[in-house]
């Protein structure tokens, strides 16, 4: 049973983290007490905690397990599911003074970096060094951690892969304060079970995260983005899975339709470059020779015109690059600010599905009378589908979005779908989650929750809710 902070916690840990480090309620911050996606509630912590370093975290989980305390680790809170939310109260711990890049070593290829680091940063730090951090979230200021912590995509997974594939090691304090080192800067491991691939995607359900070790990669000399426009979104998504064949493998397919990006350009304030359509295809190349890239970018143009597209737009100087990239990148803040209210479904489906799963969120839309965008990662499979409140009734509102809402899901697990693709659970999918998968993966999942957190103290109620109810 986890209890609640009382005078004595509070003292203790003050002595902890030091005076100008501890916030007690009511003088929390309100920032605290939910994520990006308010829809899914807020809720307050009794205690916010910004501890300095790994002995601290270490110090922390020891007092909390000993005293039963529920403790909910936090990055920049830029999550989209509630993962980092105090559901049940007690302490959030903040990670974000911990911020500091180790190391950047040129030699092995990687970064050690804290949990607080910014993905921004991190991408910039590496590019000082003419290297390259692969993965690519759309959200810059999420913290590295909370990337880690969630197995954060992004746009160039289609050929970099994601988060996962780039921690090579973690420094991990468990439930009990128990410090551990899960792999490090070699690049093979076969030695055992592999634990910091369990860690990673946990959502702080296992472990807090206080150092990460990332791959780098040399940067590519060249990176040549074509926009590629079509009369529907049908035939835009038909043509990803023959890109796909093409010789060379694209660094990003990404797809939109014409409604979000005149959100973006209203939310910017600056005109996409060709917005005459209903749909387009961003589909990026990376790559170091001038002909290599020329040969990729020929191959993929030629084949999108053979099969319909309206025109191919190449977005070779940085100022044609930025006016598309910006415009992808405030997809989701375009679509925020356009409505009162929303629900975020974060579905993966197969490459050859997309079309007819976007096809089912439009039909569903003029059903239901209400609107749902749409955009995401054509390349492989992961969309992002919004429902939005606009001026519904709130009584009404509800129920359309749980309808609608169930049916997203429902639809993505008869195309064996996976109910989330970068965004993680949290509390807000768990059911979804449980709905989704067979009850005895729920079961081995919980099993491991408690080899690894025996009281369930760390982040209770995320991914597969609460062990004292199961």
């Amino acid at each position: 049973m986890l209890n609640r902070i009382t005078q004595a916690d509070v003292q203790a840990l003050r002595e902890i983290v030091g005076d100008p480090w501890i916030a007690v309620k009511p003088e929390i911050h309100p920032d605290y007490t939910h994520d990006e996606m308010t829809h899914y509630g807020c809720y307050e912590p009794e205690v916010v905690l910004q501890p300095a370093s790994t002995d601290e975290v270490s110090r922390i989980m020891a007092y909390a397990s000993a005293h039963q305390l529920p403790v909910t680790a936090r990055g920049a809170g830029t999550g989209l599911c509630g993962g980092c939310v105090a559901i049940h109260g007690g302490i959030v711990l903040s990670l974000m003074r911990m911020n500091r890049i180790l190391e950047i070593d040129e030699n092995t290829l990687t970064c050690t970096l804290q949990p607080g680091v910014l993905l921004m940063e991190i991408i910039a730090a590496a590019a000082e060094h003419n290297l390259l951090y692969a993965p690519d979230p759309g959200e810059k200021s999420a913290s590295v951690g909370g990337n880690v912590m969630t197995n954060a995509g992004g746009m160039r997974a289609v050929q970099y892969g994601v988060t996962r594939d780039y921690v090579r090691g973690l420094e991990v304090v468990l439930a009990d304060g128990t410090v551990m080192r899960l792999g490090g800067k070699t690049a093979k491991n076969s030695s055992g079970y592999s634990l910091k691939d369990l860690m990673v995607g946990s959502e702080g359900t296992l472990g807090i995260v206080t150092e990460i070790v990332m791959k780098l990669l040399p940067r590519p000399r060249r990176m040549t983005s074509l926009l590629i426009p079509f009369d529907t979104l049908k035939q835009a998504l038909q043509l990803v899975p023959k890109i796909m064949r093409l010789p060379s493998v694209a660094t990003t397919i990404e797809f939109m339709e014409k409604e979000v990006i005149q959100d973006a350009q209203e939310y910017l304030g600056k005109d996409f470059p060709n917005r005459d359509y209903n749909a387009y295809l961003i589909v990026s190349y990376s790559g170091n020779a001038e002909a290599q890239m020329q040969a990729m970018l020929d191959d993929c143009a030629n084949l999108a015109l053979a099969e319909g597209a309206r025109d191919v737009f190449i977005s070779d100087t940085e100022e044609r690059q930025s006016s598309i990239w910006d415009a992808r990148g405030a997809f989701l803040e375009a679509i925020k600010n356009s409505t009162t209210e929303m629900d975020e479904c974060d579905v993966v489906v197969g490459i050859d599905q997309v079309a007819e799963f976007c096809q089912f969120a439009r039909d569903l839309s003029e059903q239901q009378q209400i609107r749902i965008r749409s955009f995401g990662h054509a390349g492989d499979g992961n969309l992002h589908l919004y429902v939005l409140k606009d001026d519904l009734e709130e009584s009404l509102w509800q129920k359309k979005v749980t309808y609608c809402m169930d049916a997203l899901y429902e639809k993505a697990a008869q195309m064996k779908g996976q109910v989330s693709g970068e965004h993680g659970i949290g509390h807000a999918k768990t059911g979804y989650l449980k709905q989704s998968l067979q009850p005895a993966q729920i079961e081995l999942m919980r099993k491991i929750k408690l080899a690894f957190d025996p009281q369930g103290i760390l982040n209770p109620g995320k991914v597969i809710g609460d062990l004292e109810s199961q």
